[in-house]
C-alpha cells in the first residue's frame, strides 16, 4: 500500500533534531514557501469553485465550509472573515466543524471519524448551497461523508485536498488538489498543508467576492464599517474612487447609512441613495459600470442644459 504524500517521511527528516536550530528554523521556512506554490497548480478549478460560491450567494444559498482538525481552522478563519471583509450576510455562511469550534485551547482528535452529527448539520442543505470540503488527506470520514450528501442533495462541492486521487477530489464538482510535498515533521499536516489550504480558502473568497463586485482597483468596496479603523479606510476608498475632500466623502457615507458603493455613487454626484442603489441594480451591484453610467448621466444632462 502506497504512503499518502501527506503521511510520508520528508527527505531532511533524518537526524532533524540532532542540527541546529537554526537550519530547523531554514528547513521550516523553505518548506513552507514550497507549499505555498502548490494553489498556483489549480488556478482552473479555484475559479470555477469561486463562481460557484458568487452563483450560491446571488441565489440566496448558503456557503457551508466543512472540515475536520487543522484543516477546519483553515476553512473557519477564512469563513469568519467574509462578513466584515465583504458584507456577506451571517445567514449565507456556515461553519461545520467536526465536534464544533473548539472554545478552549484543547482541540479533540477523535471527531474526524465522526459522522454521526452530519444529518442534522446538514439537515436544511439545498442545491443552491455550495459546501467548500477541506481535507490534508483528502481521506477525513467526516469530511468525505459531507460531500457525499452533498452530491446527494445537488449542491456543488468544491473539494480542497493535498493527496492526488483522493476520495474527496474523486466526489468534488471543483476539486482543488493542493501538491504539497512531505511534512518536514511527518504528517503535521497544519504546517506545508495547511499553508497552502489557507492560501486557496483566501483565492476562493477573494475572487468571488471579485465575481459580486466586492473589489474594484484592488479595494474592498463593499466593507461592512463597523470599528474606527474601518471607518476610516471607507472614507479613504470613496476619495480614491471619486477624488471628492474627506468632508465630502464622510457626508456621503452618512448619507448611505454606511454602505459604500452607494456613498461614491453619491460622492460623484447621484441624487440620492435611491438613485444610487438603482444604478447598482442595473449593475448587478458592480459599481464601476455604475459610476460609469452615472457619469454619462450627468454628462447628458449637462450637454441638454446648454443647448
Amino acid at each position: 500500500m502506497i504512503t499518502p504524500v501527506t503521511e510520508q517521511l520528508h527527505q531532511d527528516a533524518i537526524g532533524l533534531d540532532a542540527r541546529p536550530l537554526a537550519d530547523v528554523a531554514a528547513l521550516l521556512a523553505q518548506s513552507q514557501a514550497q507549499a505555498a506554490t502548490a494553489p498556483a497548480q489549480s488556478i482552473d478549478p479555484i475559479c470555477a469553485g469561486a463562481r460557484a460560491m458568487a452563483a450560491t450567494i446571488r441565489s440566496g444559498g448558503i456557503l457551508r465550509y466543512l472540515a475536520a482538525g487543522s484543516s477546519g481552522l483553515m476553512a473557519a478563519s477564512d469563513a469568519l472573515e467574509l462578513g466584515g471583509t465583504f458584507s456577506i450576510p451571517a445567514e449565507q455562511i456556515r461553519i461545520h466543524m467536526a465536534g464544533g469550534l473548539p472554545t478552549g485551547s484543547v482541540m479533540p482528535g477523535d471527531v474526524e471519524d465522526a459522522s454521526d452529527s452530519l444529518s442534522r448539520e446538514l439537515a436544511d442543505l439545498s442545491p443552491q448551497d455550495t459546501v467548500i470540503a477541506v481535507s490534508a488527506s483528502g481521506t477525513t470520514p467526516y469530511t468525505v461523508a459531507a460531500a457525499e450528501m452533498a452530491r446527494n442533495t445537488g449542491a456543488t462541492v468544491i473539494g480542497i485536498a493535498n493527496n492526488a486521487g483522493s476520495k474527496l477530489l474523486q466526489l468534488a464538482d471543483h476539486p482543488v488538489l493542493l501538491p504539497t510535498p512531505p511534512e518536514l515533521i511527518s504528517g503535521s499536516t497544519r504546517m506545508g498543508a495547511g499553508t497552502a489550504q489557507k492560501i486557496a480558502l483566501n483565492m476562493l473568497s477573494t475572487l468571488m467576492a471579485t465575481e459580486l463586485g466586492h473589489i474594484q482597483d484592488g479595494m474592498m468596496i463593499n466593507l461592512r464599517a463597523d470599528n474606527d479603523k474601518l471607518r476610516a479606510r471607507a472614507k479613504g476608498i470613496v476619495c480614491q474612487l471619486t477624488g471628492v475632500s474627506p468632508d465630502r466623502a464622510e457626508a456621503a457615507l452618512a448619507e448611505a447609512k454606511g454602505a459604500l458603493k452607494c456613498a461614491a455613487l453619491l460622492a460623484a454626484g447621484a441624487p440620492s441613495p435611491a438613485a444610487a442603489q438603482a444604478l447598482l441594480q442595473d449593475t448587478n451591484d458592480h459599481l464601476r459600470p455604475a459610476l460609469a453610467q452615472l457619469k454619462q448621466n450627468n454628462e447628458t444632462i449637462n450637454l441638454g442644459e446648454t443647448k
